[in-house]
């Protein structure tokens, strides 16, 4: 059954157990959609609240909203954007730098594009953190993981983000399942911004385990087979966790054209914006464009321009 709001969704699909693989090198190409952050050096204030694995949460008031760049209007911005973070090992190579040093960098432009969210009031950020198609390298990327949430989430926390994962957690570590855990009870009452990561996540997935739930709900006699509708999917669906299930705008970058398996059924009436732009190089500059580029279509829900 998908889970309730603010809490990590567990797939009930059955899956095979997969052996660790050794860490691949920097020049293997490998989709890179997670970030992974290193320690900061900016000083967080002291805090008070709920201790997770020793890091101490600080509460602070909601921010206002900055004025939006230029070319931007406020009654046009989208409700929730998702992001492919899509370049971290290219990145890395084209400077002669270890594969880790690419997620550092990625970690910097998350920061960057969730401050943002934050000042232009945007309310809904879903980013691909980890794919299920990723397991070839599941102890580096989940080391890594691991290691850049520990040392990210004061920030987050800092800036009253609500922090909810997506996708099935089952096969990642037991430390890591607790510290997501922790994180999504801890900042489940913040309302700056909702912070969707999406751990082992697949599209397809998503939707065969919604198919299971009402089938069940078939069985058990709580539904009839014509109640079954869209909105009866949608509500069964990992991204049940938002008011706003579904994203106004999809940003992918690197240059790839296509959306890798993620976020299939939300993203049927979704505004696509793919760039050239490596996810390190991501900043404010390419934010706004993909924000104008947004602005300037018409939205038709499948339906005729007027």
């Amino acid at each position: 059954m998908a889970a309730s709001s603010f809490h990590i969704h567990l797939s009930p699909l059955k899956h095979q157990r997969l052996s660790h693989a050794p860490e691949l090198s920097p020049n293997t190409r490998r989709p890179s959609f997670f970030f992974i952050p290193k320690a900061f050096t900016e000083t967080e204030p002291p805090g008070n609240g709920v201790s997770i694995n020793g890091l101490l949460p600080v509460h602070y008031a909601e921010e206002d909203p900055s004025p939006l760049p230029s070319g931007l209007r406020e009654d046009s911005m989208p409700s929730h954007v998702a992001v492919i973070m899509d370049g971290n090992r290219r990145w890395a190579r084209m400077r002669g730098l270890p594969a880790g040093s690419g997620y550092e960098a990625g970690a910097r432009a998350l920061r960057r594009v969730v401050d943002l969210c934050c000042k232009w009031g945007i309310r809904v950020l879903t980013v691909f953190a980890f794919s299920s198609d990723n397991w070839m390298e599941t102890d580096f990327l989940m080391g890594l993981f691991d290691r850049g949430l520990r040392n990210e989430l004061q920030h987050l926390i800092r800036r009253k983000v609500h922090i909810s994962v997506i996708g099935d957690c089952t096969k990642l570590s037991k430390p890591l399942q607790v510290l997501l855990s922790e994180a999504a009870e801890t900042t489940k009452n913040n309302s700056q911004l909702h912070l969707i990561l999406a751990v082992n996540y697949s599209g397809q997935n998503d939707l065969v385990q919604a198919c299971q739930n009402i089938a069940q709900k078939v069985k058990d006699g709580l539904i009839e087979p014509e109640d079954i509708n869209k909105f009866l999917l949608e509500r069964e669906l990992e991204t049940n966790c938002t008011e706003f299930p579904n994203p106004d705008l999809l940003i992918r970058t690197s240059g790839e054209l296509r959306i890798s398996n993620f976020l299939l059924w939300q993203l049927a009436y979704t505004e696509l914006y793919f760039t050239n732009s490596l996810w390190p190089d991501f900043g404010e500059d390419e934010f706004v464009k993909a924000l104008r580029s947004f602005q300037q279509r018409q939205r038709r829900y499948g339906g005729r321009s007027s």
